[in-house]
């Protein structure tokens, strides 16, 4: 009989145990998100320091095309908007945030390259643009050959300065610094005489009103480069509910509407969306 009570005394602690795990939940997360979406916070790789994409204002606040396509596929995935905690993911280090695990997922102009693919995952593309410079107003320069003995800037870890070096301007003088900012600011002082990524990059600089006048983008397609957006090797499922978004995106006009509102003061004539796994080369 005393046994039997013991056992009773110890089936209510069991109970009560369990009762108490089942209201209070299961508080770990990892450091990007719940997988299946739905966490209090999901953690997005963006950049900061690209108007147009992704910036950083004054205020705290974000915008650009790459935030707004990141908000878009983050409710997809069952985040609100205030969920999303924003990372500043800068080139050189994007792979190694998603091998971390410090992000979920990053949109930050990452062009989709077989090199990458062997580190990352890509969803999409969500976006075609093509590598350009961008040149003071003035500027005789008009084609990628005439950098040859000029200055030419580019961000590190951004494969666009190295391309112009090997297959149009071998005597290009390299200036890699750490964000797009400093490149347009040299350009600004006359410390370079160009600055190459992105055609969509560019013109977001261009656009801004401080710099309203005083720059030019050369109008080159040197490389197509394809926006995916990043994922951690592996992680499939994830990947496959982006696309799924990106491609609602594209059909509810959504896209189209971003486009307009991140890239219609600068006037960039932009690629139409491109469909999901069909890179460009």
């Amino acid at each position: 009989m005393k046994l039997r009570k013991v056992t009773a005394a110890s089936a209510a602690v069991i109970v009560l145990a369990l009762t108490a795990t089942a209201c209070g939940g299961d508080d770990s997360k990892d450091s990007g998100s719940s997988s299946g979406g739905g966490g209090d916070k999901i953690k997005i790789g963006i950049k900061y320091d690209q108007p147009g994409l992704g910036l950083k204002k004054p205020d705290g606040s974000f915008s650009g095309f790459d935030v707004d396509v990141a908000t878009y596929v983050a409710k997809e995935l069952g985040y609100e908007a205030d969920q999303i905690e924003w990372v500043e993911t800068k080139s050189a280090d994007r792979e190694n945030a998603l091998a971390r695990g410090d992000v979920k997922f990053i949109a930050a102009t990452y062009s989709i390259t077989d090199e990458r693919k062997e580190k990352v995952d890509f969803a999409g593309p969500y976006l075609l643009a093509h590598q350009d410079l961008l040149v003071k107003k003035d500027s005789d320069i008009t084609e990628a050959t005439d950098l040859n003995d000029k200055k030419l800037c580019s961000v590190t870890g951004s494969t666009s300065a190295q391309n112009v070096k090997k297959d149009f301007a071998p005597k290009a003088q390299l200036k890699q610094v750490g964000t797009y900012s400093e490149c347009v600011a040299a350009l600004q002082s006359g410390a370079v005489d160009a600055l190459t990524t992105d055609d969509s990059i560019l013109a977001g600089f261009a656009a801004q009103e401080q710099y309203a006048g005083k720059f030019k983008l050369a109008g080159l397609k040197l490389s197509n480069e394809n926006y995916g957006i990043g994922v951690k090797k592996g992680d499939t499922e994830t990947t496959d509910k982006i696309n799924a978004a990106l491609e609602k995106m594209v059909g509810d006009k959504a896209w189209d509407k971003a486009v307009e509102a991140n890239f219609g003061p600068a006037e960039y004539n932009n690629e139409p969306a491109p469909k999901i796994g069909n890179i460009v080369k």
